[in-house]
């Protein structure tokens, strides 16, 4: 076996390889595999990670392998690794989108249950062929590919197509010369085999070619106002041959020129105004005329339009139209080449006239846009068709790739710029003519350029096929992807790159396309070769009156298309009349629940519910609604051990209620120990006290914020005893028991845990006395309360001794403020008179010591004395002192 002729795939996941070696033949399909044995260890490649990037095999070995694999290529000597990343192939083809994966593919309408239904209904949809997938459940044959592998869908039986896109021809952009032609756009074909409602993403580069080829078509108005301009152009013709081969060295230049139908109310009816319809004679009004085949020779140009003659019309538009649609149409003629950057010049200096116009002169058939040229150039159903109309000039020149250069003087500005914005994605402009056309060269230069350099990305897709492209940029001068099909300013040389994304909206009768993307108005284009997956290939084996079926009907993707009037799934239910979906819908509690909801099959419009693996638990109903295990549950038990579960609904024992038949119906659980039900402070619900705000416990006794009772009962013991504290009569009166005055309180035989008694004491505001007394509560509403007749009151307090002391402790602190003051005042004298008899030793000094005596001159310098004058001319022996 020859290794190098062939491409050989091990493949490995994670730390182990297959022991399997695959062969791939021309096609990147499996076409043999055999034992591989011990042939390669792992061990063998220490850095696998390293490798993972290179890519050296060719383009057809991608996608032998499943997600996150690796595929060892073996090609003679070469040994790549290739990493197979899932839903997205080598960048250079492009990328599939990833779709939204919680799609509710099971919501597969009942009337359409088909596997191509599905596969149109969303691009993460897919198909269980599997004729047994619901012989025991409910489950959708269509749903995502997980959910059918979980429900139970042998893997080989799901059909799910897969978006796939693989360039064809890539070849580098270069540019032309002898022996190749240029290539302005890459890649040059791509193959696309996509999903309904799936996308796929690639990048188209553009780059402007040196020495394109240029064909410019001078379409130009002879009426006789353009007198003076056709002389210009005359003039001008060898330098604008001169400017344009400045540009490209590939140009060819034709000239044709157009007046307007020749029919009232166009022109003058008279017979002598049809053969010279100007004052000063000229040739008879011609719709359009072919002057010149596109040439090389340049020279011909200003001959032939030396050799054309003005004519004239009456009203001001022009019937420029026709002149266009034919220039377009006539290709043969005209002489347009199929790779060239195709241009015309139209020049006129007055409006122009479309569909509609003709009918002023009876002309009611609409133009149809093919070539009607006779051997002469003339249009010769000028005076037969009407005008053409903007859409259809639209459309021509779409189709032929023209860029359109509207050269008009400057009061018609403002017309042609709005027939330039009424021609969308057409590579145009508009510039203005001096009165004689002096200028042309400069504007069709300049108009060339702009054109040129404004690279406008387009396609022949519409939402008649199903499909939408899109595109974005950076043209030249972005940092970030915008939505733009439009980048200006592409130099010759230049180079940028549009990212296109394709979408397979929805299906149509026709499967496959031919899409073209290239910018407008140039030859080169992306061809993309769509292929839309609408269908199953599995309904292309149908089994006629298979036994599946009962033989009364087809076996069609694992499901049967039964003959009328049977249905089901084996077809074995007579429908007599009625539909499937008809007698599926019995099956149905409501329209928004499943079939047999969920838990049965349907046979025949009747529920057939599926058994239990616990032979105890019971489906039943007509639509298998019901069971006897999916009632509430209490303390983990059904119907809490005190009911039994019927259709979803516990039924109670005696005794007992609630949703779950956990409440008692008896209050025996409430009552505390006074025999009250839940202490006269709650209420019993479900065998259980529920407290009033502040009580709490079991049975509702604990009140923490609550007044005792012997606070409870201190007012009524105080106003029935003694006629003090806040209650009046009134109220006193109303106190629910009356107190009985005893010597000394009883003794109760009770425990201190009984909260049924208490002996309580206060002190009485009115006279601080201290009161006791003893309450009983015999748990009947029977309240005993005795009260000790005498307080505990304390003795009076001494008033006149408390005075007397209050005044002598203030005395005594007088006195003892007194001398303290006096103490201190001793201290400081004799600090004071120790410091003046020191003082005093240390004054003996002399009389020159003396610290008072000051002496009674004052010596002052000059600053300003002079040494040199004479000593002796002073009195004062001493120049720089001052006696006073």
């Amino acid at each position: 076996m020859d290794v190098s002729s062939r491409k050989i795939a091990f493949l490995c996941e994670k730390d182990s390889i297959y022991t399997d070696i695959v062969e791939i033949n021309g096609s990147g399909e499996v076409a043999q595999k055999q034992p591989l044995g011990s042939l390669i260890s792992i061990g063998a490649f220490v850095e696998l990670g390293a490798l993972v990037d290179s890519w050296e095999a060719d383009e057809e070995t991608v996608g032998i392998a499943s997600s996150g694999m690796l595929i060892l290529i073996v090609s003679g000597v070469i040994i790549t690794i290739v990493k197979v990343i899932k839903n997205k192939k080598s960048a250079s083809d492009g990328e599939i989108l990833i779709s939204e994966t919680d799609y509710p593919c099971h919501s597969l309408a009942p009337e359409n249950y088909t596997c191509s239904a599905c596969i149109q209904l969303h691009d993460t949809c897919a198909w269980c062929e599997d004729f047994e997938f619901n012989e025991k459940t409910q489950f959708s044959r269509c749903d995502s590919l997980q959910n059918l592998l979980d429900n139970g869908c042998p893997e080989n039986k799901i059909v799910n197509p897969q978006t796939t896109i693989r360039n064809v021809e890539d070849e580098p952009l270069r540019d032309g010369d002898e022996e190749n032609e240029d290539i302005q756009i890459k890649p040059q074909v791509v193959n696309i085999e996509i999903r309904p409602k799936s996308r796929v993403r690639f990048f188209v580069t553009f780059r402007q070619a040196h020495d394109y080829p240029v064909d410019l078509y001078y379409l130009m108005d002879l009426s006789y106002s353009m007198k003076d301009d056709k002389l210009k152009l005359e003039q001008l013709g060898g330098l604008l041959s001169e400017r344009m081969r400045q540009i490209t060295k590939n140009f060819r230049l034709g000239f044709g020129s157009f007046i307007d139908k020749k029919v009232m109310p166009f022109v003058d009816p008279r017979p002598e105004k049809q053969k010279s319809p100007c004052a000063e004679g000229c040739a008879e009004t011609y719709g359009y005329k072919h002057m010149m085949t596109l040439t090389t020779n340049t020279d011909k140009f200003s001959n032939e339009v030396n050799r054309a003659v003005i004519s004239g019309n009456l009203d001001a538009p022009e019937g420029g139209f026709d002149a266009l649609i034919q220039a377009i149409a006539c290709n043969n003629t005209i002489g347009w080449r199929e790779r060239s950057r195709k241009m015309i010049v139209f020049s006129t200096d007055a409006g122009f006239h479309f569909a509609g116009d003709g009918r002023l002169a009876g002309i009611v058939t609409p133009n149809d846009g093919e070539c009607h040229l006779d051997r002469e150039g003339y249009y010769t159903k000028s005076t037969e068709q009407d005008y053409p109309s903007i859409a259809l000039l639209h459309k021509k020149i779409k189709e032929s790739k023209i860029n359109m250069i509207f050269a008009v003087t400057q009061n018609n500005r403002i017309l042609y710029d709005q027939l330039r914005h009424a021609l969308p994605d057409i590579s145009s402009s508009v510039g203005v003519l001096a009165n004689d056309s002096s200028n042309i060269v400069t504007l069709i230069e300049e108009e060339y350029e702009k054109i040129a350099e404004k690279i406008i990305m387009v396609d022949n897709a519409n939402a008649s096929m199903g499909l939408k492209l899109s595109y974005r940029s950076k043209c030249l001068t972005g940092t970030e992807l915008i939505d733009t099909n439009v980048c200006e300013g592409i130099k010759v040389g230049g180079q940028v790159a549009f990212e296109v994304t394709l979408e397979a909206t929805h299906c149509v009768a026709q499967r496959d396309f031919i899409i073209k993307v290239g910018p407008s108005g140039l030859d080169d284009a992306l061809i993309l070769n769509v292929k839309v997956l609408c269908d199953c290939d599995c309904e292309k084996n149908v089994v006629i009156n298979a036994p599946e079926c009962g033989g009364r009907g087809n076996l069609i993707c694992g499901v049967c298309q039964c003959v009328y009037p049977y249905v089901g799934i084996h077809c074995e239910c007579d429908s007599h009349g009625e539909s499937a979906v008809a007698l599926e819908a019995k099956c149905r509690k409501d329209n928004n629940s499943l079939i047999c909801s969920g838990r049965g099959i349907c046979r025949c419009g009747i529920c057939d519910c599926f058994p239990r693996a616990n032979p105890n638990e019971i489906v039943s109903g007509p639509y298998c609604e019901c069971d006897n295990f999916n009632c509430p549950r209490h303390d983990r038990l059904l119907c809490g051990g005190h009911g039994k579960c019927a259709c979803g609904t516990c039924e109670c024992e005696p005794g007992w209620t609630g949703r779950a038949c956990e409440c008692p119906i008896s209050t025996d659980s409430c009552l505390s120990k006074n025999g009250k039900i839940c202490n006269d402070h709650g209420t019993c619900n479900c065998g259980k006290c529920i407290c009033e705000d502040g009580y709490s416990g079991p049975h509702c006794d604990i009140c923490p914020t609550c007044q005792t009772p012997c606070a409870e009962h201190k007012h009524c013991v105080m106003c029935q005893q003694w006629g003090t504290g806040i209650y009046n009569e009134s109220r006193c009166d109303e106190c629910p028991f009356k107190v009985i005055p005893v010597k000394e309180l009883p003794v109760l035989n009770l425990t201190a845990e009984d909260r049924t008694w208490g002996e309580c004491q206060f002190v009485d505001p009115s006279d601080d006395c201290t009161f006791y007394f003893l309450y009983y509560d015999d748990g009947r509403g029977n309240l005993t309360v005795w009260v000790k007749e005498d307080k505990d009151c304390p003795a009076p307090l001494p008033v006149l001794v408390i005075v007397l002391i209050v005044i002598a402790g203030i005395v005594l602190l007088g006195l003892l403020l007194l001398c303290l003051w006096k103490l201190l005042t001793v201290i400081y004298d004799r600090r004071e008179y120790a410091k003046f008899e020191q003082d005093r030793l240390n004054a003996r000094w002399d009389t020159n010591e003396n610290p008072i005596y000051k002496q009674a001159t004052t010596t002052f310098k000059n600053p300003v004395y002079d040494f040199r004058v004479n000593v002796q001319a002073n009195s004062n022996p001493f120049p720089n002192e001052v006696w006073k």
